[in-house]
């Protein structure tokens, strides 16, 4: 018999804390029962709600915390308060200690990477970790991945290729495919067009044609949602950026339908008879139904829960951490970088270095 995936969880994290953490460990477990719980927080509060999930209670630790990381810390003040003795920290630390297979936090994102980074470190031959987004596409699967969408701003060319290799590893342990096809998001296809770091990096793409990823060159922004390809690369700054316009841009469609169907009783009808219609569309469109996000190049596995996720939309975030830890993530990515030797043009002795890298995007 497998060994159960041990989740651990900052129970604390997000809006609303154990009112939506505990609910959504429920409901993983009944889609995943091979799981065990870690909850970190306070424990008062997450016994009152495991109190009616009996079976999640049976399989969960609680862990008590007197500190828990708020919505609006800067990332070093969550250091300062929150190192070793907070929700977020802690459930964190279960990974590194090898008590724990993935953690799962709706908390603040810059003070989760930054103490994933503290605690964790990054992988062999990563310079930095990136956070890699589900984007919904239009695809038989029904959504692609993109990242980096904000661990950090700017890229050269060699971290566009770590992104390329962390993001088909992800792609790989997600969707099951052998060889993900991924592409980096440009201005235009041509090979004359884009920064000098963007033009590099495919250069050095097209050169490796590195055995788990099939690299497809240049895509636009308005290819993002069709599903061209499996991985989407870009630096952090544009993909926060391309993220936060696509949320809004859903919000925005919402609106106006429901404007235009309040508007006379023949919208309403039209409403009525095609509301499978209007409820698969809002399922596609909604963010929170794609819900989690992986931070990738550490030495563990952390997943970032939206912080209003509620707990149908929790549940996804830490099943996509169980999909992670269960498919061996970490190894799939040192499976590739281990192809990349010092002899070819994607060694850091050889690949510029044309942009460091900068804060973290908020």
């Amino acid at each position: 018999m497998a060994e159960p995936i041990r989740i651990a969880i900052d129970a604390m994290g997000g809006d609303f804390g154990p009112a939506v953490t505990v609910p959504g460990a429920a409901l993983t477990l009944e889609r995943r029962p091979g799981c065990h719980f870690l909850l970190f927080g306070n424990e008062a509060a997450i016994r009152a709600e495991l109190a009616a999930y009996p079976r999640l209670a049976a399989v969960s630790t609680v862990r008590h915390c007197d500190v828990a990381i708020r919505m609006d810390d800067k990332p070093s003040q969550a250091l300062r308060a929150g190192r070793r003795v907070s929700s977020m920290w802690q459930a964190i630390d279960a990974v590194k200690k090898g008590e724990a297979d993935v953690a799962v936090s709706a908390g603040n994102t810059g003070a989760l990477m930054a103490m994933a980074k503290v605690c964790l470190r990054t992988m062999a031959k990563i310079e930095r970790p990136a956070l890699a987004s589900l984007w919904p596409a239009a695809t038989e699967r029904g959504f692609s991945i993109v990242l980096d969408v904000g661990a950090s701003i700017g890229a050269d060319a060699r971290h566009l290729v770590d992104l390329a290799v962390m993001g088909s590893a992800m792609a790989r342990a997600l969707f099951d495919l052998a060889r993900p096809s991924v592409g980096l998001l440009n201005v235009g296809k041509e090979d004359i067009k884009g920064v000098e770091e963007v033009k590099t990096a495919s250069r050095l793409l097209k050169e490796a044609d590195l055995p788990d990823l099939d690299y497809r060159g240049f895509v636009e922004g308005d290819e993002i949602g069709k599903g061209v390809v499996d991985v989407v690369v870009v630096e952090g700054f544009t993909g926060n950026i391309a993220l936060k316009t696509a949320e809004g841009t859903a919000t925005q469609i919402k609106d106006y339908l429901r404007q235009a169907i309040s508007r006379s009783w023949l919208a309403q009808l039209g409403y009525l008879l095609a509301r499978g219609a209007f409820r698969e569309l809002k399922e596609k469109i909604d963010v929170r139904n794609i819900n989690g996000g992986v931070f990738l190049g550490l030495e563990g596995v952390v997943i970032k829960s939206h912080g209003g996720a509620d707990a149908h939309a929790f549940a996804r975030a830490v099943e996509i951490g169980y999909e992670m830890a269960h498919q061996g993530l970490l190894t799939k990515i040192r499976d590739t970088m281990a192809t990349i030797t010092h002899d070819d043009p994607l060694s850091p002795d050889t690949a510029p270095n044309s942009s460091p890298p900068r804060e973290a995007a908020q």
